[in-house]
């Protein structure tokens, strides 16, 4: 089974329009991919998920934040050797991808190094297809 860590911006996306994001949300609820997160990484979830400019009610928020938690493995997302070439807000999900051997998922490819691990969601997508 495929490993994934999600950036926030997957899971923002997913709750706002259909699409790639969406799907992949979808595959974590069917339990089709396993998701890894850390505790930073949940921090990250709720704090940017809760802010006042998307709108979300908290039952949406808390039925995504229970999907991930339900099928997903918690790391420690120690820090990696590589990650000096990751945009310093954007580490926490570098480094639990890379401890869990996972696919990082983001909408923001530029804030990371080119590795073949991190992908957007459209490449996840084809590659899951």
């Amino acid at each position: 089974m495929l490993r994934v860590v999600l950036d926030t911006n997957i899971l923002v996306s997913a709750l706002l329009t259909s699409g790639p994001p969406a799907f992949i949300v979808d595959l974590i609820a069917d339990g089709k991919i396993i998701p890894f997160y850390s505790i930073l990484i949940m921090e990250e979830y709720y704090e940017v998920l809760s802010r006042k400019k998307f709108n979300f009610n908290s039952m949406q928020i808390n039925r995504l934040i229970d999907d991930i938690t339900r099928v997903g493995i918690a790391v420690e997302g120690k820090p990696s050797a590589n990650n000096k070439k990751v945009d310093k807000d954007d580490k926490i999900f570098y480094d639990a991808a890379k401890e869990a051997n996972a696919f990082l998922i983001t909408g923001n490819i530029k804030h990371f190094p080119k590795e073949d691990f991190i992908v957007t969601p459209n490449q996840f997508c084809s590659f899951y297809r």
